[in-house]
């Protein structure tokens, strides 16, 4: 008998979505922090012999040290892997930060002693640090999404669910990763192929098409009983360095959403009763939110009610304000509250009508408030109140909920935490109009039900502010 051992295969290092994530991010810092470090030097300029720890510590308000963590937070749409990829996205999110800098800026300088603000050494980070995460940005984009730092993926399973991947993935530009193909072992589907994919063979084959291609990771996308074959083969691929997950887990890092149609009928109560339930802190600290958030609403609805008021009566009288019977958390109904955008009496026959984008019973002024999301200060009591949070799924009315979770897989699943101001599926999708949208919107409330963090509550804020300044509404 040999003696002789079997080279160790060689694993290609590919980086992989979380790791890109913490690449672009510590780029980001550094660039500010070198920001920061010529804005400093600016604002010495005339008296640079001088520039010491002392002129750091004396001269330098304490809030000049939170600019960089500002700017990071003003670029969270571009941790997006796909959005990263693009020079295009990249420009327009860097110029989008830079813009609201200084407009904040703007609003601190007017409203307090000039002489107070550091006005060159502003200036130049907010500048300095735009173009230099432009060309760090574009450098990531140069060396790290070249083909070497892709992973190679192999889909395990053609059927319904590796077919439904394999298309997403040929629709995604850039591509997350390179897809070298499929297994299955239906003889039928031998060297076909799938959404422009070939099928590479079947599952006893599957250590040599690993070796073949290079693959690195491997995606399970088989919902019917496994075979015993395949099953030591991918335990046998793990083994040797190779990352297995499953479709579901793929799709959700792809499009931020839970594929509801694909999972099976027990997923809800695993997923969202053994996983779901939150910590206490958590809860506490977003309660803080809500009530922070809250207060800082009705002011600014106390500073709007004259001239929104106002344009409702001039375009189309009275009520000004608007209220509906919506569904909570755990089903409890409770009364929304906004200002009025649509024609009175616009459900008279009692039956409850999703909103359609450009809907004829919109007035001229409501069109106004939707698009500013003016519309939406009301609802500031309902948080204060506890009906609603800042963020979390989109309250509806409690006769499209019963219509709707008939037509809709683990639509009721929506109401496991309260309705939020705005939410991942406002901030992601538009209008649903048709079953199939409602089905896309409530797979990203699901999503955001399943990881809700005090980091993706803050993406969301963030991003809503960015598409109210935008005048992005609906």
């Amino acid at each position: 008998m040999s003696n002789t051992q079997t080279e160790p295969r060689k694993i290609y290092r590919r980086l992989r979505s979380g790791e890109r994530k913490i690449l672009l991010m510590t780029g980001d810092i550094i660039v500010t922090l070198l920001a920061m470090v010529a804005a400093l030097f600016a604002w010495a300029v005339d008296d640079w012999l001088t520039f010491s720890l002392e002129f750091v510590q004396v001269r330098i308000p304490f809030w000049f040290y939170f600019l960089p963590l500002l700017w990071i937070i003003l670029l969270t749409e571009l941790y997006d892997d796909r959005r990263a990829a693009r020079r295009s996205e990249t420009v327009r999110g860097i110029a989008v930060a830079a813009g609201i800098s200084f407009v904040l800026y703007l609003v601190v300088y007017f409203t307090s002693d000039p002489t107070s603000l550091p006005r060159r050494g502003v200036a130049v980070f907010i500048g300095a640090a735009a173009l230099l995460t432009l060309a760090w940005r574009f450098l990531y984009i140069r060396i790290f999404t070249a083909p070497e730092f892709m992973r190679r993926v192999l889909i395990v399973g053609a059927g319904r669910a590796g077919t439904r991947l394999a298309k997403i993935i040929q629709g995604i530009y850039p591509p997350p990763f390179y897809l070298v193909g499929l297994i299955d072992d239906d003889p039928a589907k031998a060297e076909e192929t799938v959404a422009g994919y070939p099928i590479l063979g079947t599952g006893s084959q599957l250590l040599e098409i690993i070796e073949r291609e290079k693959v690195s990771d491997i995606i399970f996308a088989i919902s019917v009983e496994m075979n015993p074959v395949l099953f030591r083969s991918l335990i046998e691929a793990e083994e040797m360095g190779i990352e297995v997950t499953t479709m579901p887990a793929v799709y959700e890092d792809l499009l931020m959403r839970v594929p509801i149609t694909l999972l099976q009928s027990d997923w809800i109560i695993r997923q969202f009763f053994d996983v779901v339930p939150m910590g206490g802190l958590y809860e506490l600290v977003k309660r803080l939110m809500d009530i922070f958030g809250a207060v800082v609403g009705m002011i600014g609805l106390a500073v709007i009610y004259p001239p929104v008021a106002l344009a409702i009566l001039l375009d189309s009288g009275f009520p000004i304000f608007y209220s509906q019977d919506r569904l909570g958390k755990n089903g409890q109904v409770y009364k929304i509250f906004k200002f009025r955008t649509m024609r009175q009496n616009t459900e008279e026959d009692g039956e409850a009508k999703l909103a359609l984008e450009n809907d004829n019973r919109i007035t001229r002024v409501g069109r106004f408030l939707r698009k500013s999301h003016l519309d939406e200060f009301p609802q500031f009591f309902n948080v204060l109140r506890g009906d609603m949070s800042l963020t979390g799924p989109r309250a509806e009315q409690v006769e499209l909920v019963n219509v709707l979770q008939q037509e809709v897989p683990f639509y009721r699943a929506r109401l496991l935490v309260k309705p939020g101001l705005t939410g991942w599926a406002q901030v992601n999708y538009g209008y649903a109009a048709t079953v199939a949208q409602t089905i896309i919107k409530l797979e990203y409330d699901l999503y955001y039900i399943k990881h809700r963090n005090l980091w993706l509550d803050l993406t969301i804020l963030f991003r809503t502010i960015g598409t109210v300044v935008g005048f992005r509404g609906q």
